[in-house]
């Protein structure tokens, strides 16, 4: 998983002068363990997945967006480390910057780590995510119940290639599961769950 360097390479990627994204603070923690969702619209509209580990938010850029259906394997390609302010951003990069469009937050909330080894003991959630399969319970505004990130090319364990890694994020087989339902068919039009917008409305600076 990247990024070792913790905010280095988020921040190297960005002027700070043109975009209202957070810089973020270096030891920067929070209660509980967080997550966002934010739909991005840049050079194609995609989700961005985050988890919180430790003092950073750990991402994956995920096309389709997740699913509540357990039958569906959702591509996931892990980028760079963002800070725990991220979780709050909502608003339009500038053209020309790193990520440039519009970006809104499609849920956020706080989850759980449930990842075990063989023995059935609990495993630090960073090293599950370094062996290469996490498990975890999502308590948002949309998403809930149980999912898990498994790699499935590129990783060394090591955090250092990440060239060529890809992940699936899959929606465990749960009560929380709703078989059928394969999440936000068209994210122009989904609506932000802190205020209300959809992309247009923040790319147009309507409340």
């Amino acid at each position: 998983m990247p990024d070792k360097g913790g905010l280095r390479t988020y921040r190297g990627k960005r002027d700070f002068d043109r975009t209202e994204e957070p810089r973020g603070q270096d030891g920067a923690s929070g209660e509980g363990l967080r997550f966002v969702v934010q739909i991005h619209d840049a050079s194609t509209t995609h989700f961005d997945f985050r988890l919180q580990v430790d003092d950073v938010l750990k991402s994956w850029s995920v096309p389709k967006g997740p699913s509540p259906d357990p039958q569906d394997k959702r591509l996931a390609v892990p980028t760079e480390d963002h800070p725990l302010e991220y979780e709050e951003f909502e608003g339009v990069i500038p053209e020309g910057e790193y990520g440039g469009g519009t970006v809104i937050v499609w849920d956020h909330g706080t989850y759980r780590p449930l990842s075990h080894d063989r023995r059935g003991r609990s495993m630090p959630f960073a090293e599950a995510l370094e062996r290469g399969h996490a498990t975890f319970w999502l308590d948002g505004s949309k998403l809930h119940g149980g999912y898990a990130l498994t790699r499935f090319r590129g990783g060394k364990g090591d955090g250092k290639d990440t060239t060529d890694e890809a992940w699936l994020l899959v929606k465990t087989d749960d009560e929380r599961a709703r078989p059928g339902d394969h999440g936000t068919s068209d994210p122009r039009r989904a609506r932000s769950v802190r205020s209300g917008r959809t992309l247009r409305q923040v790319a147009d600076g309507r409340r």
